[in-house]
């Protein structure tokens, strides 16, 4: 047996744990896969003899490719949006299998992906590598290139955003969240009828998204027309408490894309926005509902 070939051993010994790592790092199963091939890039260009601790060595290295990812990927977010849906559920490259990537999303939990993915790098890397694989803070700290206070610190904002709050305020929330889910189920089924039904006549949507001047559209029918044509790629558009109200969130891949905020009034809808500004994301306090 070579030496390339025994180190491919080792290294397959710990794939499945660099996974699981990169999965939660990334929220993507594609993504996790590019990680780990080049984490095996970095290990069989490197002097792996004078490597005491492999399997730290790796969970070091995945981290730092990951966290190098999850800081490139905010400049791959600002996508051309052609309606407020027009973007592919999965854009991932062809090797990709959608039911592994939802097992993968299931075992670990979409609502905690979804809110994993309004986290700042370094904030997810902290409680992730902290929280959920029991490595130091002396460690991530080498990793982000802080101090282990800073470190901790880190890992402190993310674990209470992923928390949420203890008791969300349920006056008019249980109706706020009917007229939502119909306006969610209505959209599924490219139910023109159905969304109208919804929405006051003179409904104002907002959309912000990168790049692009903000925009209004005024009524029900004339946003209710262009959205039934993209029934079909909102599958992973799913319920969530937006900063304490009823909203929408469109998190392909458990990585957060799309924010749909509402105002009710009685049982319609008045005004909603779609916001896709990765600023604005990130300053929103989203929770995940059943």
């Amino acid at each position: 047996m070579t030496q390339i070939e025994h180190l491919g051993q080792l290294f397959e010994s710990e794939r499945d744990h660099l996974r699981a790592v990169a999965y939660r790092m990334l929220g993507s199963a594609t993504e996790a896969d590019d990680a780990i091939q080049e984490t095996w890039l970095r290990l069989s260009r490197s002097d792996a003899a004078a490597i005491e601790n492999l399997g730290g060595w790796l969970t070091t290295v995945i981290a730092r490719v990951c966290l190098d990812m999850l800081r490139s990927r905010k400049s791959r977010r600002e996508e051309s949006f052609d309606s407020e849906f027009d973007e592919p559920v999965a854009e991932s490259s062809p090797r990709t299998d959608p039911e592994q990537e939802a097992l993968l999303a299931d075992s670990i939990g979409v609502a905690l992906l979804v809110v994993l993915d309004t986290l700042a790098p370094a904030e997810r890397l902290a409680f992730v590598m902290h929280d959920m694989f029991d490595v130091s803070f002396d460690e991530i700290a080498t990793i982000i290139g802080r101090s282990p206070q800073a470190a901790r610190q880190l890992a402190s904002r993310a674990r209470r955003r992923v928390r949420g709050p203890e008791k969300v305020q349920q006056i008019n929330l249980n109706r706020e969240r009917k007229v939502v889910d119909s306006f969610l189920a209505a959209l599924r089924a490219g139910d023109f009828e159905g969304l109208l039904a919804v929405l006051d006549p003179d409904v104002l949507v907002r959309v912000d998204i990168p790049g692009r001047a903000a925009a209004e559209v005024r009524g029900a029918a004339n946003w209710a027309r262009g959205a039934v044509a993209f029934s079909q790629l909102v599958r992973a558009v799913q319920s969530a408490l937006i900063n304490g109200t009823a909203g929408l969130v469109f998190a392909p891949g458990g990585q957060l894309s799309r924010v749909l905020t509402f105002k009710v009034v009685g049982d319609r809808i008045v005004e909603f926005e779609v916001i896709a500004n990765p600023e604005r994301l990130a300053q929103l306090q989203v929770l995940m509902v059943e």
